[in-house]
């Protein structure tokens, strides 16, 4: 197994833990959120609950009020007819009818005659006994309760007018604080939930809590929100001590909302982090390949250097010796092809000079160069889409090297008798370089790793032939190269994309 075929397992291995420990934590966060969720929720019912026991007992108290308001009317009712009673009744039943009139305590009364001169008056503070005050405390009563009618002697008659007891006028104040507490209550609530206190038409706005002031005010937002309040939660209908109906609107605890999207926020969180890491990291690989590129390269052609210089000379001393034309001439021409080696090695790591160039002769000349090297058994042909000129922007010496590169791992992956085809199809932008052969091809799983440092199916390769290719055309050309067809035992074809203009 190589080095690849373990770096993929390894990924998938890893792979599945990342997913089993990211299943394992979204769902271990959910049960969380969904315990704290529950809690937030229950805080919203007991509270919706509490409002309701509340405003039940408000208005029982309203109508308890009621009640006594009628057993005080009557109360009064009885003192009129006990004073029509005295003046009417015989010596033997004054003592029931005074009884009557002196056990009034509590509730104050002014008694007028049918032009609303004051006769007398009952329960009334000190201080109020004087004339403009009791006609000021008249006044107010008649305001509040109708007059209880006394006839006499014909159609003479008094009117009594009465006010609240004081014990109902203390029990007033009482209530009037359990109405208001109640409001306070409701948009200052303990589950910090936002609420909304309307009217019966459920339009007009009475009170609201824990809503954005600043929206309050617009008439469309408060008719959405009250909608998606009654979505969630059925209002709570209240009767208060006008005997007017009035609806609390509520909605879900602001943290309960933000829960429902914390699992999401924790992933994309993690997954932000994971992704920034690994661009890091795999930023400062490739920083550190090419160092090590860069590296053995400049190194490569400086050891190769020296030698060469050295043989050169060794030609001219062949030279003297008589030795034929021929074989100096071959010599000469492997000297060339070490010396354009040299530079390739030289040019790596440093920016290279791109020029326009024509790519048909960049391959004439390295298929000329390759055939005479290479196997018999295997025939080369070169065709072009626009007639025999087609320019780019490339550097010749690498350029050719790519060419070798590709060539060569094509004639290696054909067994016996084969061909390498090679296409050059040139548009507006780009030109295409197609290099098919009929060899063994690459399987499915391999045709991203062949261009990985030290991926080989030979025996004695290195595996840096197309590592080197994929570096000179993507990072000095700024071109593509990639697999773009193979078939199992049918054969393979590599495409190289370089631009007309730098």
């Amino acid at each position: 197994m190589n080095i690849y075929s373990k770096k993929q397992r390894w990924k998938f291995a890893l792979a599945i833990v990342a997913a089993i420990i990211v299943f394992v934590s979204l769902w271990y966060t959910n049960v969380l959120v969904r315990e704290i969720a529950d809690e937030e929720k229950n805080k919203a019912k007991a509270w919706a609950e509490a409002i309701q026991r509340k405003a039940e007992l408000v208005s029982y108290t309203q109508d308890l009020f009621e009640k006594l308001s009628e057993e005080e009317r009557k109360k009064v009712e009885i003192w009129a007819e006990a004073s029509r009673s005295v003046i009417n009744a015989p010596d033997d039943n004054l003592e029931l009818y005074t009884k009557i009139l002196t056990g009034n305590t509590t509730i104050p009364i002014i008694r007028t005659d049918d032009k609303d001169n004051i006769k007398s008056y009952r329960n009334l503070e000190e201080e109020k006994v004087k004339q403009a005050v009791l006609v000021k405390r008249l006044n107010q009563m008649k305001s509040k309760n109708k007059p209880v009618v006394i006839n006499y002697f014909g159609d003479q008659k008094n009117l009594i007018y009465y006010d609240e007891s004081t014990i109902y006028s203390e029990l007033r104040e009482v209530l009037d604080q359990q109405i208001e507490s109640f409001n306070k209550d409701i948009v200052t609530n303990s589950a910090s939930v936002p609420v909304i206190y309307t009217d019966s038409s459920q339009q007009k706005v009475l009170a609201y809590g824990n809503i954005d002031e600043d929206k309050i005010e617009s008439v469309g937002y408060i008719t959405q929100l009250i909608e998606k309040m009654r979505t969630v939660n059925p209002p709570i209908r209240v009767t208060l001590g006008d005997d007017k109906v009035r609806y609390i609107f509520y909605d879900e605890s602001p943290l309960l909302a933000q829960l429902k999207y914390y699992p999401f926020v924790q992933l994309g969180v993690i997954g932000l982090f994971l992704l920034i890491a690994y661009y890091l990291f795999s930023t400062a690989r490739n920083a550190e390949q090419n160092q090590v590129w860069v590296g053995m390269a400049k190194e490569t052609a400086h050891q190769l250097g020296t030698p060469l210089s050295s043989l050169l000379a060794w030609i001219e001393v062949l030279k003297s010796k008589n030795v034929d034309e021929q074989t100096l001439s071959e010599i000469k021409r492997d000297l060339g092809r070490l010396e354009t080696v040299t530079e390739r090695f030289s040019k790596i790591g440093a920016a290279p000079k791109l020029e326009q160039n024509d790519v048909n002769k960049v391959i004439e000349s390295t298929l000329k160069y390759l055939k005479t090297r290479l196997s018999k058994k295997v025939t080369f042909n070169h065709t072009t889409t626009n007639g025999n000129k087609v320019m780019a922007c490339v550097n010749v010496p690498l350029l050719e090297w790519v060419l070798e590169n590709i060539v060569k791992n094509a004639v290696d992956a054909i067994s016996g008798e084969g061909k390498v085809d090679i296409h050059v199809t040139d548009q507006s932008q780009f030109v295409y370089i197609d290099i098919s052969d009929n060899g063994k091809g690459i399987p499915k799983g391999a045709r991203k790793t062949v261009f990985q440092p030290g991926y080989t199916t030979k025996k004695r390769g290195w595996g840096l032939g197309l590592s080197l290719t994929k570096r000179i055309i993507e990072n000095y050309h700024s071109g593509k190269v990639f697999v773009k067809q193979s078939e199992v035992g049918e054969g393979t074809t590599f495409r190289i994309v370089l631009n007309k203009v730098a």
